[in-house]
């Protein structure tokens, strides 16, 4: 089966037709916010906004420092896996494990690369609480991504607590905001209901983008897909386990640190949308899952050894959190490493992903 290089012409006016009218879509600049002068809550969900949003693993140099060259590089190769959008820093790696300086530097690294790149950009902004996630806000605004994800606040302890705190990201937010149902390690107050979600998405018109990845998710899909509008676009998650499951429901993509697999994605996606190949989008379905299942199956585990098997990190070094998975106050940097059983595996159920790969990924500096 030959891959296509890039996202289904079908797709994209799939969403276009979704989304706007075609007079609508030639009025909405490139990289420019699309919700900042709307205020009807039915405003429609921006077509750029859809389909598989890979969160990027942070990669580290051997010193345990941020690899900046390498994120971009990974940021280039999602989007020569014809991705429609990627998202950093989102995972613990990169949210709980970087200093505010880091993650700032890098949004700017991302900012910068993604201006020659396809692949709309989303870049993560949350905190501890409302102060440091409007400082993440604001820093990303001025960056211009065409969206951005929020989870909820480690401080909070009641859903009103993220209400006031995703109410505060709307008054500085211009562009689609993806909210997130689950909270980093840290935080312990409740799943945000699917009515928080809908109010939200009422009362702000660039609002109404959901990643649902918690409790009973096919309820709250269902929940959130009956309100659509308000409600604009439901993602997927957890790992993409039971993407095609939720697809089938309505969720119109998947937000997954499987970026690795950026080519895949794309083709499960374009096999979606086509409808065309049932048994082709099976086949390739059950043979990433079978990937990503390859233990050790964290996300700094077989997946970085991926990575690096793609030619595009240089290592297999993390950051780790403390005991507890508290934060360390000074970085805890490992090297992983993997036992001939568990290497033979990720090379077994990746050769079976060879028919789905695009060719060798090429020169990506």
């Amino acid at each position: 089966m030959v891959f296509k290089q890039n996202i289904s012409r079908r797709a994209v006016i799939k969403g276009a037709v979704a989304g706007f009218s075609g007079v609508v879509a030639s009025a909405v600049l490139p990289g420019k916010p699309l919700f900042a002068e709307q205020n009807d809550t039915a405003a429609q969900a921006d077509p750029k906004v859809r389909g598989p949003f890979p969160i990027l693993s942070t990669p580290f140099t051997e010193s345990g420092e941020v690899d900046y060259d390498v994120l971009a590089k990974q940021a280039k190769f999602v989007a020569w896996g014809g991705c429609p959008g990627m998202i950093w820093p989102q995972s613990g790696d990169s949210v709980d494990l970087l200093t505010m300086d880091e993650k700032k530097k890098g949004m700017e690294v991302l900012a910068e690369t993604a201006r020659s790149l396809p692949t709309s950009l989303c870049l993560g902004v949350q905190g501890k609480d409302t102060a440091e996630m409007l400082e993440f806000a604001e820093h990303a605004e001025k960056l211009a991504p065409e969206a951005i994800i929020s989870r909820p606040p480690d401080s909070g302890k009641t859903e009103d607590d993220l209400r006031q705190y995703w109410n505060a990201l709307a008054e500085v937010a211009k562009r689609p905001v993806i909210l997130q149902t689950t909270g980093g390690v840290a935080y312990k107050g409740p799943l945000p209901s699917p009515q928080l979600m809908i109010d939200l998405a009422k009362e702000h018109p660039h609002f109404g983008y959901i990643k649902e990845e918690a409790g009973d998710v096919l309820g709250r899909m269902r929940a959130s897909l009956a309100e659509m509008p308000p409600v604009r676009r439901v993602f997927s998650a957890r790992g993409g386990l039971h993407w095609l499951k939720e697809s089938d429901l309505g969720s119109e993509g998947v937000i997954t640190e499987r970026a690795a697999y950026a080519d895949v994605l794309t083709q499960i996606w374009e096999l979606q949308q086509s409808g065309e190949d049932s048994e082709t989008l099976k086949d390739i379905f059950n043979k990433f899952i079978q990937m990503v299942k390859v233990k050790p199956g964290s996300l700094r585990g077989a997946n970085l050894y991926i990575w690096k098997k793609r030619g595009v990190f240089k290592n297999l070094v993390s950051r780790n959190y403390g005991p507890g998975k508290s934060t360390p106050t000074t970085p805890k940097i490992s090297e992983l490493k993997l036992s001939d059983e568990q290497v033979a595996a990720a090379e077994k159920h990746f050769e079976a992903l060879h028919p789905y790969l695009k060719e060798v990924t090429p020169d990506l500096s």
